[in-house]
């Protein structure tokens, strides 16, 4: 089936998201469309698939206009949609999941599993997905509930499947796993919109790339262009892909942990017997498979986690078992690797998540009255400053895209005198533009002479921002090695083999 955009537009107020936008996607072919966190593209799409309606322009599948008026109709048509966060309801079977809304009966009203049972079967056999009818979505890895995804997807005929930023949540594994199921769906018929911002896998599956910038499209690009060229055309400008830094100034004060296990509710160590240092003026950056109990350190670093053993020492200082309160007070800052769940409020404004590690005293709170001209004035400033894109301070932060969003948490974190800056996942979901500006503003605290940690499950970043790397395993540290250490040594390392701090295997 033939898909084609014509002249899509579509206003929010004063906002124009997309601006007479145009595309064509042929049977058994994988479009992507390209741009940065705010370009537009979400939009599109959820014009697309009935969510929003466009003031101007047309939809044609197989030269046909279409009307839709929600999703229902699209889906009707042969358009799917698999989302950056999973529509699927956690405690539902795979079965159940993909018959949810479409449901089939038998006898006296009762569901038709087994029928549902069969289609989960038939699917995933035909594209080799090996995902079972009846297993419970929450205890399936977040790469199967994608294919979960795709498969209610494929199981109501979708002729077109629109990928919104697949890979955001996706391990490298995952990834490659998942350009493989986007081929064999090709190979079927299956038009693909593959809407991201990562130009590795752009040009790895794309057979057309379109463009679009701050809701317009800029141009196509070959699948064959380089990654400079593809990045200039997103942002509009030229854009660093290398992090450029001196070499680390280190100073003997920082942070000393000593001894950190963390127990889960059931009393299983999540973190075993941690130890390292981070000193001021270095970037130790914390690399491993998401899983191997990165979230749990960081969360035990700002006195998030209940179960704590061992020593979090700053400047001296015992951190541990003190509030986050304390944690944050005595001058950590935190970027969260979930911003949206832990590190904003999606219903305050820009100006209110600016304020809201400080919102016991000076300058902002008075008396138990917030200042607003001193927050506003600060919050003017930081718009500017990172460059966050916003119709103004009073924008819910929920409005604004995933880059947008995190500039704010990096705002709110750099604009405090830090003793010690920890960013988990600092660039998860953002755009080569986004990217940069966090990669910079990281190097930057760091030649303030600030400690400096940051998780990541990105080698590339790891490669890029460390000073020192520390390999994380099953809850342990399974070496601390240098910045430059090879990516095949990191690899094997996150496969459990130990090292020395030079890099040999111990």
């Amino acid at each position: 089936m033939k898909l084609e955009l014509r002249g899509i537009t579509k206003r929010f107020g004063s906002l124009t998201a997309n601006d007479r936008i145009s595309l064509t996607v042929e049977p058994g072919e994988i479009h992507c469309l390209l741009g940065e966190n705010g370009a537009g593209k979400s939009t599109l799409m959820n014009v697309l698939y009935g969510l929003y309606q466009a003031d101007e322009g047309e939809i044609l599948l197989d030269d046909v206009v279409q009307h839709f008026s929600g999703p229902g109709d699209a889906m009707k048509a042969g358009i799917g949609m698999v989302h950056q966060h999973f529509m699927l309801i956690p405690v539902f079977t795979v079965a159940e999941n993909v018959m949810l809304g479409h449901e089939q009966t038998r006898g006296l009203g009762r569901l038709d599993l087994p029928a549902a049972r069969a289609r989960v079967r038939e699917i995933s056999a035909r594209f080799g997905f090996d995902v079972d009818p009846d297993a419970v979505v929450e205890h399936l890895p977040v790469g199967v509930q994608q294919r979960v995804e795709i498969i209610k997807a494929l199981s109501r005929d979708a002729k077109v499947l629109v990928f919104d930023e697949p890979t955001a949540v996706l391990t490298p594994q995952e990834t490659d796993e998942l350009m493989d199921v986007m081929r064999r769906l090709k190979e079927q018929g299956t038009g693909i919109v593959f809407i991201t911002h990562k130009l590795r896998e752009v040009r790895e599956v794309a057979d057309r790339i379109t463009v679009i910038r701050l809701g317009k499209v800029v141009g196509e690009a070959s699948p064959t262009a380089g990654n400079t060229e593809l990045a200039s055309l997103m942002v509009g400008r030229a854009v660093e892909l290398t992090v450029h830094k001196e070499p680390a100034q280190p100073v003997d004060s920082g942070l000393t942990v000593n001894g950190l296990t963390v127990l889960d509710a059931a009393g299983a160590k999540v973190v075993n017997d941690v130890s390292f240092e981070v000193r001021g003026g270095e970037i130790l950056a914390i690399a491993g498979v998401q899983g191997n109990g990165q979230t749990e350190l960081t969360e035990a670093l700002l006195g998030l986690q209940a179960k704590v053993e061992g020593s979090i020492e700053l400047d001296g200082v015992e951190l541990a078992g003190r509030s986050v309160r304390q944690v944050l007070d005595a001058g950590v800052g935190f970027v969260p690797e979930d911003r949206n769940e832990d590190g904003l409020v999606g219903e305050f404004s820009i100006a209110e998540n600016l304020m809201l590690d400080r919102s016991s005293g000076a300058p902002f709170v008075r008396g138990g009255n917030v200042q607003t001209k001193a927050l506003n004035a600060f919050a003017e400033e930081k718009l500017k400053e990172f460059d966050v894109r916003a119709a103004s301070i009073q924008t819910p932060v929920g409005r604004l895209s995933g880059g947008n969003q995190q500039k704010v948490v990096l705002a709110r974190e750099l604009s405090r005198e830090l003793r010690l800056f920890v960013a988990a996942q600092p660039t998860r979901g953002l755009d080569v533009g986004s990217i940069e500006f966090v990669h910079k503003r990281i190097v930057a605290a760091r030649d303030a002479g600030v400690p400096v940690i940051v998780v990541s499950t990105e080698l590339d970043e790891v490669a890029a921002l460390a000073d020192r790397i520390a390999v994380m395993y099953r809850g342990g540290i399974v070496g601390i090695v240098p910045g430059d250490t090879p990516r095949d040594v990191l690899g094997l390392m996150m496969a459990g083999e130990h090292h020395t701090s030079e890099g040999e295997a111990a």
